[in-house]
């Protein structure tokens, strides 16, 4: 789920030399001249001239190959009806065509632009018309050329100087849009993913998030953690199966459930069956389906209950004590798979100082290397303990697990990653 990125505005190569789109309505004025067909582009090779009289031949003439457009902007413009709201002084609204000298005498040039918005546009007008050029410009042309002064130099120079500026043009603009869309991408980031609520609890909370799509903000992996009243901190990662954007707002549907279901009171086996319910109801298809991981800490931090829908169990990290995986055996089926299914809670003794690793599959299903092989969870344990082992805790701990993954799998994982870590101690 993001803000989509627009189709890149990319000029037509100059490699195999300048073409150059001449509208003007007498095919046999200045434009024919002789010294026209000796013009050079890069690399001195000949500049193509395609010519058409009217706007309907431009547009059947204006392929891929086009790189530059010359307007005669004594091109008469074509007639066009008036809309029933129109303010022209003496036009009754009928949908009749206005006399030219109604019209905006730039209206042929705003037409082209609207037609060729990512070709170079150069203006030709009379020397005695220069308020009409520089006009010209200033609606959209990259430069005016006057007709009494044109010879095949002049417009060689012209044309390369009009490309590149709309080459520099397109190239300012893509940034701008990219820094746009980054900042609304911000935004949707702030209001997607969860802010924790720990308020008064003394664990320490820290998460990363990797989208698998490209350019996507998020993915089907969800997670939160909040603290109730009683001073019971809820931790929660999940994954929805598929990948795409209908998957990803599930993900967000299935976050915002947990979290208002938890702080209403509900805990394990009635929490995960009314989710269940959320999902069957929010679903695109009934194929689809989500693992999950729950756990509720006591209020004293030395003990919590464990809830597992087909998600993998987290990995628990003691001082003095091998990091190791909490048990599995006990969890029940993913979410959407089983319409009676049971989840049980299952009590953990955490001890005194602890850190407690929750992932989605994207973590543990890298390969290794060049070959099929995957990480898999007991790789994953023993990466986790050569950190530990190095000193790693925390969020230092956290980025180290997630580069190396990334580097065993020989570059970004391709499907969703999300991994939090809660520390007490």
């Amino acid at each position: 789920m993001s803000v989509p990125a627009p189709r890149p505005a990319e000029a037509p190569p100059l490699d195999a030399g300048l073409t150059l789109l001449v509208i003007e309505s007498d095919p046999g004025g200045s434009l024919s001249m002789p010294e026209m067909a000796e013009m050079s582009g890069p690399a001195g090779k000949p500049v193509r001239i395609r010519t058409a009289r009217n706007l309907t031949e431009a547009e059947r003439l204006l392929t891929d190959d086009v790189h530059c457009i010359l307007l005669d902007l004594a091109l008469p413009a074509p007639d066009r009806a008036c809309e029933p709201a129109c303010v022209t002084v003496g036009c009754a609204g009928g949908g009749e065509p206005h006399p030219a000298e109604a019209r905006d005498e730039l209206d042929t040039l705003r037409q082209v632009l609207r037609l060729a918005p990512r070709h170079a546009v150069l203006a030709l007008t009379a020397e005695t018309d220069a308020e009409r050029a520089a006009e010209a410009v200033r609606v959209g042309a990259q430069d005016y050329l006057f007709r009494d002064e044109l010879d095949g130099r002049v417009l060689s120079r012209a044309i390369r100087y009009a490309v590149e500026r709309k080459r520099a043009d397109l190239a300012q603009r893509q940034l701008t849009e990219s820094r746009l869309r980054a900042q609304e991408n911000a935004r949707l980031e702030r209001g997607l993913l969860p802010t924790p609520l720990l308020a008064g609890s003394d664990l320490r909370f820290a998460a990363r998030y990797r989208p698998g799509r490209s350019r996507a903000l998020l993915g089907g992996d969800f997670y939160d953690t909040v603290r109730t009243p009683d001073g019971t901190v809820h931790a929660m990662i999940g994954d929805v199966s598929g990948h795409g954007p209908d998957e990803a707002a599930l993900g967000v549907e299935l976050r915002i459930a947990w979290r208002a279901l938890t702080l209403a009171g509900l805990c394990g086996d009635e929490l995960l069956s009314t989710l269940q319910q959320v999902l069957e109801h929010e679903r695109a298809d009934e194929e689809t389906f989500a693992t999950l991981c729950a756990v509720d800490i006591s209020p004293d931090g030395r003990r919590a209950g464990l809830s597992l829908a087909g998600h993998p169990a987290p990995l628990l990290v003691r001082p003095g004590q091998a990091p190791s995986l909490l048990p599995q055996d006990s969890g029940g089926p993913a979410l959407g798979l089983l319409r009676r299914a049971r989840w049980p809670r299952r009590q953990i003794e955490l001890g005194g100082r602890w850190s407690l690793m929750m992932y989605t599959d994207g973590l543990i299903e890298g390969r290794i290397g060049a070959g099929t092989q995957r990480l898999g969870q007991e790789g994953i344990v023993e990466l986790v303990t050569r950190q530990v082992k190095e000193g790693l805790s925390g969020e230092e701990l956290l980025d180290a697990a997630v580069t190396e993954v990334r580097a065993l799998n020989g570059g970004e994982l391709t499907d969703d990653l999300a991994v939090l870590l809660l520390d007490r101690g």
